[in-house]
Formats: C-alpha cells, sequence, structure tokens
C-alpha cells in the first residue's frame, strides 16, 4: 500500500545532508513551513544553500538556521526582512556584511521560471527580466528582434519544503489561497520533496480538480496541525 506519511517532522527531515541545496516555499509569512525549518536547524545539517522567497522573514523559521550559521549560500528575490524590530530580523544582512554567506539575488519571475523550467526537464532559456543590470553580469545575453535578454539556468533542489493546507497519503496536496506560492514548481524541482500539511485526508476526499500538486512530485507528508484546518 502506497502510504507516503511520516508520524515526525524529525522523521520527514532526518536525511537532510550537509551541503544540500533546499527550497523553501512561502512569500512573505504566508505558506512557510516553518515547522520543517525548524525541524531541520534541530537536525544539525550544515553548509546549505537555501532557495526562498525572502531571506528570513520574522523571528522563527529561516531566520534562526542563518542566526545558527547554517546557510552558506542563499538565492533569494528579497534578502530584508519586513521587521528589523524582531529577534532575528536582521540575521541575513549581519551574516552577509561579515562575508558569512553568500547571496545570488533572483527576480521572483525569473526564480519561478528556473524551478519550473528544473521540474519539466528544460536547459536554460533567455528571458528580458535584468537585462543590461547588475543581475545580468557574468550571464550570457543577446538580442532577438530589438529586445534584449539573459540566458538563466534552470535551478533543481535536493530537498523542497513546501506548505500545504491538506495533502493525502499518496502526496496530493491543495494549498490555502496565497498559502500556494512557489510551492508548486518547488516540488517539482526537488529530488524529495517534504510536505508540511495541516491535515492529512483519506484518499478520493480531495477533489481531483482541486489538487494543485500531484502526489507524483511529493515524496513524504507530515501533518501539523495549523490555524487554518478546515
Amino acid at each position: 500500500m502506497l502510504d507516503k506519511t511520516v508520524s515526525t517532522l524529525e522523521e520527514a527531515v532526518a536525511d537532510v545532508q550537509d551541503g544540500a541545496t533546499i527550497l523553501i516555499g512561502g512569500f512573505g509569512a504566508s505558506g512557510v513551513p516553518t515547522e520543517l525549518i525548524c525541524a531541520l536547524l534541530d537536525q544539525g545539517a550544515r553548509e546549505l544553500t537555501v532557495v526562498n522567497n525572502n531571506a528570513g522573514n520574522g523571528p522563527v523559521g529561516l531566520s534562526q538556521l542563518v542566526q545558527a550559521g547554517r546557510v552558506r549560500r542563499m538565492i533569494c528575490s528579497f534578502a530584508r526582512s519586513s521587521n528589523k524590530l524582531q529577534p532575528n530580523a536582521v540575521a541575513f544582512a549581519e551574516a552577509y556584511h561579515a562575508a558569512r554567506i553568500e547571496l545570488e539575488c533572483v527576480p521572483q519571475g525569473t526564480m519561478a521560471e528556473r524551478l519550473r523550467a528544473a521540474g519539466a526537464g528544460m536547459g536554460p532559456f533567455y528571458t528580458p527580466t535584468a537585462y543590461g543590470t547588475a543581475l545580468a553580469e557574468g550571464k550570457e545575453s543577446r538580442v532577438f528582434d530589438g529586445v534584449g535578454y539573459v540566458l538563466e539556468q534552470p535551478l533543481k533542489g535536493d530537498f523542497a519544503f513546501v506548505k500545504a493546507q491538506l495533502g493525502d497519503r499518496w502526496g496530493n496536496l491543495t494549498y490555502r489561497y496565497a498559502g500556494r506560492n512557489f510551492g508548486p514548481v518547488m516540488a517539482m524541482a526537488a529530488t524529495v520533496t517534504v510536505a508540511q500539511v495541516d491535515r492529512i485526508v483519506e484518499l478520493g476526499e480531495l477533489p481531483p480538480e482541486h489538487v494543485h500538486t500531484p502526489g507524483i512530485f511529493v515524496q513524504r507528508v507530515v501533518e501539523v496541525k495549523g490555524e487554518n484546518n478546515v
């Protein structure tokens, strides 16, 4: 019987190795798999490359991972916290200015397309975003029909941590509103996708048209009771 559920957060992240590339879902505070990140903090993996929209948002989660010195490289669109008064809010800035962490800044749309390209088995692609800016330095640029383009590479992860509202034992996921954000493309682009869900439901309870991430892209599902349970 196919069953991708695991009992604990510790089990869900147990095999994350030092040096792994981890795709972490979330847009600001929406759809962040905070409990999985905290479990990874306890697990102890180091020298990580993290792909996320932010570089830590709020006092708990990714900011703690950065503060603990576990992240070697950050690939993100926004490397600033929205609230500098919170504990750990400036963890990334402090680590970056002390040369303890590397940063690759990627526009949101480009990040999403790089993830999608990796998940779809595609190669590099051209995009007009960032043409002629500092973000294009060191990358191949070309002009087609008078429009400048930058060559971008697919972005693949060893692991993806995503948060969904509902999931079943086959790994089918349904997200809640903006909580979907990068989840579907990150799940496609990772070798191992770990989904933190508010509730595990029975097979057949999720209408097929409501499944945002099919189970073929998910390897583990762990239930973490959330405030939005239905």
